[in-house]
């Protein structure tokens, strides 16, 4: 099974995109995503510096757009990736290029979204000084609860050894004078403590406008940087997307999640490095691929060829199939049969295993089709559970 990921922001180097304007229709694309942004992606991502890319502002639609056009170059018609992607992730800002490669929203939603994430975000981080630092080694509890004692938020859990935490200057500062055994403390070049409370004013603005964003539910398995979990719903991936800016990317969970999909390849997309070399330590046997540059395709392609495997959500009617979004035992709420409707929002049944249980709904409710999972039944994430027929009255999506 192949898994396509994209990095969050942080990936981004002077001069990264400059091999990539090679490939004909490269350029054509990112200068489209620059008008439908407003920024200037050709500039920065080719001659612009290492402040210049650093800006918030100017980062998230420089990662975002450079992972959606060459998406476009592994996969030249949108369709054929359905047929070949197990699953897809993103880290931080490079969940909203996964949301749009899995059919969520458009190219141009996203470039309009994270433009105002990348300006929303820019504006928080200016109220006052906060910053990041990788915490690398130590044992993780104990780096989470010397965090927490320092008044950081643990911002990113990225597994592999590597805990990412946020907070004001002064915090980090008096962290990384006394950090725990065995531990070392790095400041990273960004410009806020994301994925915290001190960005609540950006969470905000971007709930305010994701009421007039349209979505449509994944067309494969997409995994939530909130908890690991697979969604399979497009107005919960929106709400999620909203409020990740405030809250924890748990990259940690990302990654157990495609070891219990049985997951044997990964392909990163550019600005592509951080997420792979994470994945070598966590997923070990996965066969891992960095695309940098249009060298690394014919690679890429050996890797789709070889290991890519048809979505069970891919050609069906979805929001009609109701999904495991973990790995564990299931059991229903209801042992009715076939026509049994339930309401929108009604929850189906339940996903147990050693760490939670989590509810599963129908967002669109539905009548029932046929079971696919009997109570105690083990599944993974993603695994088809139940097809529902719409509710009279209602035209599927």
């Amino acid at each position: 099974m192949l898994v396509v990921v994209a990095p969050g922001q942080g990936a981004q180097t002077p001069g990264f995109l400059n091999p990539w304007l090679e490939v004909p229709g490269f350029r054509e694309r990112l200068e489209w995503l620059s008008v439908v942004s407003g920024i200037d992606l050709v500039t920065h991502g080719t001659v612009s510096d290492a402040d210049t890319i650093r800006d918030t502002a100017v980062a998230q639609p420089l990662i975002v757009g450079a992972g959606l056009v060459s998406l476009l170059t592994l996969f030249p018609h949108p369709s054929e990736a359905y047929g070949s992607i197990g699953a897809g992730s993103g880290h931080s800002v490079g969940e909203i290029t996964a949301a749009v490669g899995a059919g969520v929203m458009t190219a141009e939603q996203a470039m309009i979204f994270v433009r105002e994430r990348g300006a929303a975000m820019a504006r928080a981080s200016a109220i006052a000084p906060t910053g990041m630092s990788a915490v690398l080694g130590g044992d993780p509890d104990v780096v989470v609860e010397a965090a927490r004692s320092a008044g950081l938020t643990p911002a990113n859990m990225n597994g592999a050894g590597q805990i990412v935490v946020a907070g004001t200057l002064a915090q980090l500062a008096s962290f990384g004078e006394a950090p725990p055994e065995g531990a070392r403390v790095r400041p990273l070049e960004v410009a806020g403590a994301f994925h915290t409370e001190h960005m609540a004013p950006a969470v905000a603005h971007l709930e305010r406008l994701s009421h007039a964003i349209s979505t449509h539910d994944p067309r494969l398995r997409l995994i939530s940087n909130a908890d690991g979990q697979v969604v399979h719903d497009g107005r919960e991936v929106l709400r999620r997307l909203v409020s990740q800016v405030s809250n924890p990317v748990r990259w940690d969970l990302c990654m157990q999640t495609m070891a219990d999909l049985g997951v044997t390849a990964l392909i990163e997309i550019p600005p592509a490095g951080t997420l792979t070399g994470l994945a070598k330590r966590a997923l070990p046997g996965v066969e891992t691929l960095a695309v940098k540059t249009p060298d690394d395709l014919d690679a890429a392609w050996r890797l789709i060829r070889d290991h890519g495997t048809v979505s069970p959500l891919d050609g069906k009617p979805t929001w009609r199939l109701i999904v495991s979004p973990a790995k564990g035992a299931f059991t229903r709420v209801t042992d009715a049969v076939t026509g049994f409707e339930f309401a929108p929002g009604s929850v189906v049944g339940t996903v147990a295993n050693l760490r939670e249980s989590l509810d599963v709904q129908a967002p669109h409710g539905g009548a029932i089709v046929e079971w696919l999972a009997d109570n105690g039944d083990p599944v993974n994430p993603g695994q088809p559970l139940l097809r529902l027929h719409p509710i009279s009255g209602e035209v599927p999506a």
